[in-house]
């Protein structure tokens, strides 16, 4: 059974700080015994600003390979781009842009269907094992359970045959990893705000809770996930 680690911070500025600290320290500590450090990064609102904090990190960014745990089917310019999100955020005017960065393939290919297939392969020709194993995967929590693009009772939960397939959701078709590469990761962090989130993050952490209804307990390892969560969203816990 997943067991989770909550820990809370007082609101969203102190999140994004110990959340950047604490992914540069993970990305210090696996180049010291790795040639490369992997790491599937989530878009919305919460981690923008961890991403800022996290871009002006004096680390070996060019050993650093970044992927994105889902993406919306539409150009990176779009502002619902997840892939433009991390170029005004992480990579602005910042030492993290000499990282190696694997966006998804969108509108540049035929279809959904067509990037999610090609996403499976990057990460199969970049990443080792079945599935391809990252070393850090930072995930958020929507307030219907969600993560990545893995949302309540679609067909795309039940992919376990794929690395990246394609879901629809809020007037958008995306691409996400499926359930068992997020599961694959050396370690996985969530962050979780705002008290949208409340009823979520307590049916997460609710070892009877369905994976159908809360997509996020899809996400499964043998030890400990990590949850950052500001005092709004943790306030039924």
């Amino acid at each position: 059974m997943t067991k989770y680690k909550v820990e809370t911070v007082i609101d969203t500025n102190e999140l994004a700080r110990v959340a950047s600290q604490l992914i540069s320290l993970s990305i210090k500590q696996g180049l010291s015994h790795k040639d490369r450090f992997q790491i599937a990064l989530s878009g919305g609102s919460t981690p923008s600003e961890t991403y800022k904090l996290l871009g002006q990190q004096q680390l070996e960014w060019n050993r650093v390979d970044i992927f994105l745990g889902d993406e919306r089917w539409v150009d990176m310019q779009d502002h619902a781009s997840n892939a433009g999100m991390v170029n005004r955020t992480l990579f602005l005017n910042s030492p993290a842009s000499q990282a190696m960065f694997y966006p998804v393939q969108t509108v540049q290919l035929s279809n959904p269907q067509e990037s999610a297939k090609a996403y499976s392969h990057t990460l199969e020709n970049v990443c080792l094992g079945v599935p391809p194993q990252l070393d850090l995967i930072l995930l958020g929590l929507g307030d219907d359970g969600h993560t990545a693009s893995l949302f309540p009772y679609s067909e795309s939960l039940n992919r376990k045959d794929c690395w990246a397939t394609v879901s629809n959701a809020k007037g958008h078709d995306r691409i996400t990893l499926t359930a068992p590469v997020l599961s694959a990761a050396r370690k996985i962090i969530f962050l979780v705000s705002g008290s949208s989130k409340q009823q979520a993050l307590r049916r997460l952490i609710d070892p009877l809770e369905s994976t159908d209804r809360t997509p996020a307990r899809l996400v499964e390892q043998n030890s400990e996930i990590l949850i950052y969560a500001d005092e709004a969203s943790s306030a039924l816990i």
